[in-house]
């Protein structure tokens, strides 16, 4: 038997159409090869994409909010639909220079908050040159 389409069957359908999702978790190992395990097709678009026309993709880059799961390489599912608020993880354009961090906002300041200890807070002030341009609704995270 062919590991990779036993269970599946060979790879007969178009790239993007929408792929088996099992019922049963996995915490490791691999679920039962019967197709009753099977809960119906899971399209990654229509799942992680909420709002298609505001939604965009962007590749992380750097080690900032390795603590909020977000690695270089990553590739971040950004809304510009969903209106940002305290603890959102956003996208924002300072100085021209993009970069992800999780926005705080307390006792009327905004700051933008790396999730990794080896980075200091950005404050946000209003001669400061910032726009977000949208939150981070999901992380895509290749092993």
């Amino acid at each position: 038997m062919d590991v990779h389409t036993g269970i599946l069957g060979p790879h007969e359908q178009p790239a993007d159409a929408p792929c088996p999702l099992f019922i049963a978790a996995v915490p490791a190992g691999f679920p039962s090869p019967a197709d009753d395990y099977i809960e119906g097709k899971l399209d990654l678009n229509s799942y992680l994409v909420q709002h298609p026309a505001a939604t965009f993709f962007v590749r992380a880059d750097g080690d900032s909010m390795i603590d909020a799961g977000i690695h270089p390489g990553d590739i971040l599912v950004v809304d510009r639909a969903v209106q940002p608020g305290d603890n959102s993880v956003v996208i924002a354009a300072v100085e021209g220079e993009l970069t992800v961090k999780r926005l705080r906002k307390s006792g009327g300041k905004l700051m933008l908050m790396p999730d990794n200890g080896d980075y200091g807070p950005l404050p946000v002030s209003e001669d400061m040159n910032c726009e977000l341009w949208g939150v981070v609704t999901a992380v895509i995270h290749e092993l």
